[in-house]
């Protein structure tokens, strides 16, 4: 069953008054419980496909379902509680909150949602991932991985059933690389969530069950 689809996507921006398609009728789906990684060199939009899946941007003609809900035109309003409890995020660029201590960035989505048990669950997923030491340490006391960690258990921390990755190793070594997304798949077989990763790392897309190929905008495998 699709927990994820696509139809027909198209998105185009117009640059000095010139049209230009950064993707082209790209249609996919993803199940539950899958790990699907789209690949392609920089340009090739796959970035710009993830932010359209995930509802962070609109297509310009084309289709995105989350669960059977139509998501295409939805507002801001009505996108919110969804990305809070369906959707988890992992960016390449952290997005801790500087003043916020590392167990204070992992409550803070269940927070918004009235969670009283925002802080024992937190404190579960610093274990989880080997970061009891450091959950008061604020994110300038944590080197890289560290942060990509404590930025893995912001994602699950409301249990969502749909994890969108992009280009999460892209500022660690490989070593630390290695280790998140390990935990990365670990923590999200464990939820039963369906992970859609971004990447032109094709040790990462080897993990994955399926790989979605773009190619200046097209699909291409």
């Amino acid at each position: 069953m699709a927990l994820l689809e696509a139809r027909s996507l198209i998105k185009t921006y117009t640059v000095d008054h010139r049209a230009i398609t950064v993707l082209e009728n790209v249609s996919l789906s993803a199940e539950k419980g899958e790990f699907i990684v789209i690949a392609g060199s920089s340009g090739s939009g796959k970035t710009t496909l993830l932010t359209l899946l995930s509802g962070l941007d609109h297509p310009t003609s084309g289709q995105v379902f989350i669960d059977d809900r139509e998501i295409t035109h939805a507002s801001e309003e009505d996108l919110a509680p969804l990305r809070n409890r369906t959707i988890g995020f992992v960016f390449q660029s952290f997005h801790l909150v500087p003043s916020m201590t590392a167990r204070e960035n992992i409550m803070f989505p269940a927070e918004l949602t009235g969670d009283p048990d925002a802080e024992v669950r937190a404190g579960r997923l610093l274990s989880r991932v080997g970061l009891t030491a450091q959950a008061d340490n604020l994110p300038s006391q944590l080197s890289g991985g560290e942060k990509q960690r404590v930025a893995l258990c912001r994602a699950l921390i409301n249990r969502p059933q749909l994890l969108f990755a992009d280009e999460p190793t892209g500022n660690l070594d490989s070593e630390n690389g290695k280790i998140v997304l390990a935990q990365l798949i670990d923590l999200k077989n464990e939820h039963g969530a369906t992970l859609v990763l971004v990447t032109h790392n094709p040790e990462i897309a080897r993990a994955a069950d399926r790989v979605i190929s773009l190619k200046d905008g097209h699909l291409i495998g």
